[in-house]
């Protein structure tokens, strides 16, 4: 992977966009990143770890925290990096979550993280993925390295390089997973340890299963008395039962097999019992229904005859509905003529009803018309008033529309006066504004030109001002800080204090604890135990310790608070850097003045700019008023010629209304007549038609209706002559409808059939029980017997099928116990082989080293790392010290295999790596990462590493060592690498001459200025 181009806007410390442009650095291979301390050398490698993984690890992965504080709301927060890899190029495009003003209305809404992959292809940026989920798979991918990986590989970042030299066993455990991806092989210790616990509760419940079957099949038998049964005497196949049996679970499966032979036995005797049981049943039961079948005869026949003699009963009331229906009969031949008969009678008197109603109507029409007695008009007389009535309403009709258009026209008439009225006042004003406007325009004109003069200069003034205000509240922010950071270090000195306070304890316990290891092992041993050391049982002479002996609680509870008192003096030394790059960053924000001093100059520039501010209002304020004054010359222009347009519209609408009102006039008096409206014309000759209309109509359909009932009557006369019926009322009684006729003859019908059939029944019965006499037979007794059979063969059935059924349950159990019983062993062996693996992987015993697999996978690719690391630490310590991978046994049952120590060859003997000076733990602190780097690209899939970057620890070294360090990262351009440096000093700025300067302005951001070294010529 090579770096090509980082670009940087509204990031850390840099407001405005900052571009490093790597590639300018690949003649040179190795170029410095410098500048003062707070001014954002480490936010540039945050800026690349940002763009590639979209978290940056000392903000702990808060994306909050990576918008610069210098940024105004408005202001965008962006991160380019283009890279290589492979052979293809690649932008990626990164922004954090930031709050930024709504676009529409007021506050603040929240910008999401956003991300953008391009790929350059045919010379020109293409899009591959446009959401950070896309992006970031895609780039596990492109890249070959997870985060971790990278940290580790490329970006060393400050004192994260050295923590693996230094870590613990379980430490460096963690972080070798991580960057190797072994936690699968921990899977499978999970695993087999599930198999494991599986096995062995497989085996216990098997154990436990036989014991359960064996146990219900004992209590079965006991249940049943069939312990102690002789055997030979019941079944003379089965074996007696041995009082003095065996208690093992082979003779329990053997006794509870002969307990179910002797259950079968006893089944298969009450089976027969049974069977004698239900052939008495059959027989009593027989019996009891011979019996109850006579009775039931002798029942029905009784029942026959008493139905017999009701239906006889009826016979008188049949006969009077069959001449009902006779009647009924004949009536309905006659029931047109009588209806029609009645519904012309009905239409008449209707008819009658209604010419009565309309004469009524016209007499009082025409009393309030003609306000005389009005005669009662013939045919003739009607329909000389309907056609002049009909005349008078259609002139009526056609000058109505001209009485509605006199009243609009004269409502409107009076509105275009008024308007007219109104428009000649109207002009009248706008000729007098339109003279007074030049005057005033010329005035503002004045006016506005010595204001503008007076507000000149007012936005550098208040920038002036901004500047100023920022400076005093960095100053006054100095002060804070300062007393912030002389609380860090004074508790800083305390807890390192502390810390050696407790490491010196556990120091002391440990030199105790191995001078006295003798005394206390021999306090662990008790007669009859083996010794850890020599195996033997007995324990002649014991050795004595000369002092209390030092306990595992002890030495843990020590180890603890020594632990606790580092991670304390860890994190005041955090806080106390974190205070000392504060009170830098406020002191350059500040510009080095004093409070007092910048609240002086910011108090004369507010001054300055409140008049500017007066200034420019004044002047705003004329401009707007001179826009409104030259606005209002043009609309009263404009105003005035549509009042002049409409004034003379207006006059001529008036004429033509007075026009039109007295054509309408004439047309309305010679319509109206007498009347007061022509509507009330209109409407009495409308009445009296109507009225005329409607009395011409009933008189001629009630002559219609006498004609009809005439006629009907004389048809119904007719038809009667030839009948029984004396008149039609008497027809009307005798009919009956449909389904009364129905019902009649339903029930006339029903009794001959139910009659017939009774006969037949008493017949059937006579001669089927001929001899028999009338008295009911007694059943009681034969029910009875038959319940006692029935009852017994029941008892016997129900004990001959719980005999089979438990028979065949202990059959049952027995032969699972057995089955059971065999795979035991096979259980017992399996769980065997499946525990010892289990321990073996999981570093417990028969594993003498307590290496877990993943912890000798681990150790593997140690040895590889180490290897690697030794090839740059021997040059780099000029041959003295090499890394040395050790499986020595942790204490007090830590992960084992993954040791680190020193081998000094002045010595010859390997020591801890916490031995070394801070520029020896630096170097080989060093050389490990390169190793590290190496070994992981190459478990990565060969991933190249064309640039490097390394941030801090070269102040630690002298001179010699400095030189040395330097010649090893000189061959790692090799090849075109380029490597990238974060350090202060000076003798490194002296031999770099490609440098990259990030440099903290006086207004508070940085910027970065790039300098490449001018390469001899060629």
């Amino acid at each position: 992977m090579k770096l090509h181009r980082l670009e940087l806007t509204g990031f850390g410390p840099f407001r405005n966009t900052q571009i490093v442009d790597f590639d300018a650095f690949e003649t040179d291979g190795i170029f410095l990143i410098a500048g003062r301390t707070g001014a954002g050398k480490s936010s540039v490698l945050d800026g690349v770890c940002f763009g590639l993984y979209g978290g940056v690890p000392r903000y702990e992965g808060s994306e909050r925290r990576l918008r610069s504080d210098h940024c105004d709301p408005a202001d965008p927060t962006r991160v380019v990096v283009e890279f290589t890899a492979g052979d293809t190029r690649w932008r990626v495009t990164r922004s954090p979550e930031y709050d930024r003003p709504k676009q529409r209305g007021t506050g603040m809404t929240t910008e999401p993280h956003r991300a953008q992959l391009d790929e350059w292809i045919d010379g020109e940026w293409v899009g591959r993925a446009a959401r950070p989920v896309d992006v970031a798979r895609d780039l596990d991918e492109i890249l070959g390295l997870n985060q971790q990986q990278f940290l580790q590989v490329i970006l060393l970042a400050q004192n994260r390089f050295a923590e693996f030299l230094l870590a613990k066993n379980d430490d460096r455990q963690r972080l070798l997973r991580r960057l190797f991806g072994t936690r699968t092989y921990e899977g499978y210790q999970t695993a087999l340890d599930e198999r494991r616990r599986a096995a062995e509760a497989h085996v216990t419940t098997a154990g436990e299963g036989v014991q359960m079957l064996l146990a219900e099949a004992e209590a079965m038998l006991a249940a049943d008395g069939l312990e102690g049964i002789d055997a030979e005497a019941t079944d003379p196949g089965a074996a007696a039962v041995d009082a003095e049996a065996g208690t093992s679970l082979e003779d329990r499966i053997a006794a509870v097999a002969r307990g179910a032979q002797r259950a079968a036995y006893r089944a298969d005797s009450l089976r027969r019992e049974s069977d004698e049981a239900e052939a008495t049943h059959r027989a009593a039961d027989r019996a009891h229904t011979d019996l109850v079948a006579l009775r039931d005869a002798q029942t029905e026949r009784a029942r026959a005859r008493d139905a017999l003699a009701a239906r006889e009963a009826e016979q008188p009331a049949i006969d009077a509905d069959r001449s009902i229906l006779d009647a009924a009969r004949e009536a309905e031949e006659l029931r047109p003529a009588l209806e029609a008969e009645a519904a012309a009678e009905i239409a008449l008197s209707s008819a009658l009803a209604m010419e009565e109603r309309a004469l009524a109507q016209w007499q009082t029409v025409v009393v309030a018309i003609e306000a005389d007695h009005p005669h009662e008009p013939d045919a003739d007389d009607l329909t000389a008033i309907i056609d002049a009535a009909a005349a008078t309403a259609a002139v009526a009709e056609a000058a109505r529309d001209a009485e509605r258009d006199l009243e609009r026209w004269r409502g409107e008439l009076e509105g275009t006066q008024a308007r007219i009225a109104a428009s000649e006042a109207a002009q009248a004003d706008l000729e007098a504004q339109a003279a007074a406007l030049p005057l005033e325009l010329a005035a503002l004109d004045h006016d506005l030109a010595v204001a503008r003069d007076a507000a000149g200069g007012r936005d550098a003034v208040h920038r002036r001002g901004t500047d100023l205000e920022s400076r005093r509240t960095a100053a006054q922010e100095v002060i804070r800080e300062e007393a912030v950071l002389r609380e860090a270090e004074a508790l800083y000195l305390a807890r390192t204090a502390e810390h050696d306070r407790a490491r010196t304890e556990v120091t002391d316990l440990l030199r105790r604890r191995l001078a006295g290891y003798a005394g206390e092992l021999a306090a662990a041993l008790a007669p009859g135990e083996p010794c850890d050391v020599c195996g033997s049982t007995e324990h002649p002479a014991p050795a004595r310790h000369d002092g209390e002996p030092v306990t595992d609680d002890e030495m843990n509870a020590a180890e603890r608070v020594r632990d606790a008192a580092a991670t304390a003096e860890q994190e005041a030394a955090r806080r106390a850097t974190d205070a000392r790059d504060r009170v830098a960053a406020v002191r350059e924000r500040s510009g080095g003045e004093s409070e007092a001093a910048v609240t002086a100059a910011l108090t004369e520039a507010r001054a300055t700019a409140a008049d500017a501010d007066a200034a420019a209002a004044r002047r705003d304020e004329l401009v707007f008023r001179r826009s409104r004054l030259a606005e209002t010359a043009t609309e009263v222009a404009a105003e005035r010629d549509q009042v002049r347009l409409r004034l003379s519209a207006e006059r001529e609408r008036a004429a033509s209304l007075r026009a039109e009102i007295g054509a309408a006039e004439q047309t309305v008096d010679r319509a109206r007549g007498d009347y007061a409206t022509v509507a009330a014309c209109q409407e009495a000759a409308e009445t009296r038609r109507a009225a005329a209309e409607a009395l011409w109509r009933a008189r001629d359909e009630s002559a219609r209706a006498r004609t009809a009932r005439d006629r009907a009557a004389a048809l119904t006369a007719a038809a009667l002559e030839p009948t029984r019926f004396v008149d039609a009322i008497d027809a009307a009684a005798a009919l009956r409808d449909r389904a009364a006729r129905a019902h009649l003859e339903s029930r006339i019908t029903d009794h001959e059939v139910s009659l017939r059939a009774e006969r037949d029944r008493v017949r059937e019965w006579e001669l089927k029980l001929a001899g028999v006499a009338d008295e009911p037979v007694d059943v009681d007794a034969a029910a009875a017997t038959a319940a006692a059979a029935r009852d017994a063969w029941s008892a016997a059935l129900d004990a001959a099928a719980r005999a089979a059924q438990r028979a065949a349950h202990l059959r049952e159990l027995a032969e699972r116990a057995e089955d059971a019983q065999r795979k035991i062993g096979d259980l017992a062996a399996e769980a065997a082989a499946v525990t010892r693996l289990a321990h073996t992987v999981a570093g417990r015993a028969p594993n003498t080293h307590r290496m877990t697999l993943e912890s000798f996978v681990l150790a593997a690719e140690l040895e590889e790392i180490v290897a690697a690391a030794n090839l740059r630490l021997d040059e780099m310590s000029a041959g003295r010290y090499r890394l040395q991978h050790s499986d020595a046994l942790a204490a007090r049952g830590a992960a084992s295999g993954l040791g680190l120590q020193i081998l000094d060859a002045h010595t010859g003997r390997p020591r801890p790596a916490s031995s070394l000076s801070g520029g020896e733990t630096f170097l080989a602190s060093l050389a490990l990462a390169l190793g590290l780097a190496e070994v992981v690209t190459a478990r990565a899939g060969g991933v190249r590493l064309d640039t490097l970057f390394i941030d801090e620890g070269f102040g630690s070294l002298d001179d010699e060592t400095l030189d040395l360090a330097m010649r090893t990262l000189d061959e790692l351009r090799q090849g075109g690498r380029t490597v990238g440096l974060i350090s202060h000093v000076a003798a490194m700025k002296e031999q770099i001459p490609a440098q990259l300067m990030v440099e903290a302005s006086a207004q508070g951001p940085s910027v970065i200025r790039q300098d490449v070294a001018i390469p001899a010529p060629g």
